[in-house]
């Protein structure tokens, strides 16, 4: 019983990690990224699709991300879906493909995403230290029913904990990488 409460937490945790990165994948850092097109939906024989699903997307220079689709008709659509979207870039199309040029980041702009990336990685450390809560409770609980005694309640306590701290550990990395990839001209 108390194994599949470790289980769930650690479970939760590495979700939350990888929320975390899936948000960061969404920031532009000066250079093309294939991720910043994943929330964009384009309506495809009256379906909304993710234009993941309807193009091929290649990366052939440092800031520059090639939207090839696999129904040269469906172009069109394509391109006001990115337009439309928050991305901020203006495609390019010529009739094949779409280019979207990633616009050099400013020094200022650059220290503005830094300070969103901290706010990220708070959430993401608050979500982690929820999951430490609701396990703990989780386990007083059981100690409480008398499913398992005061020194597995101790030794579950200290596994969670350490769980945790790993898991924050794992949050700073990420946001250490992202934090570094904005700073870096």
């Amino acid at each position: 019983m108390s194994g599949t409460v470790l289980a769930t937490a650690k479970e939760k945790m590495q979700k939350a990690e990888q929320s975390l990165q899936r948000e960061f994948g969404q920031i532009r850092a000066g250079r093309a990224n294939a991720s910043l097109l994943d929330r964009i939906q384009v309506e495809y024989y009256g379906a909304m699709t993710p234009v993941n699903q309807l193009t091929s997307i290649n990366i052939p220079e440092a800031r520059v991300l090639m939207v090839t689709p696999f129904d040269k008709s469906s172009i069109g659509d394509i391109e006001k879906a990115i337009q439309a979207s928050d991305i901020g870039i203006s495609p390019a199309n010529d009739g094949n493909v779409i280019r979207l040029v990633i616009p050099q980041l400013t020094e200022e702009r650059r220290k503005e995403l830094a300070k969103d990336v901290k706010k990220l990685a708070e959430t993401a450390k608050v979500a982690v230290r929820n999951v430490r809560r609701d396990a703990m409770d989780d386990l007083k609980k059981q100690e409480k029913n008398n499913e398992i005694t005061e020194d597995e309640l101790r030794n579950l306590e200290k596994e969670v904990q350490k769980l945790t701290d790993d898991s924050v550990k794992n949050v700073d990395q990420i946001t250490a990488e992202k934090e570094k990839e904005l700073l870096e001209v």
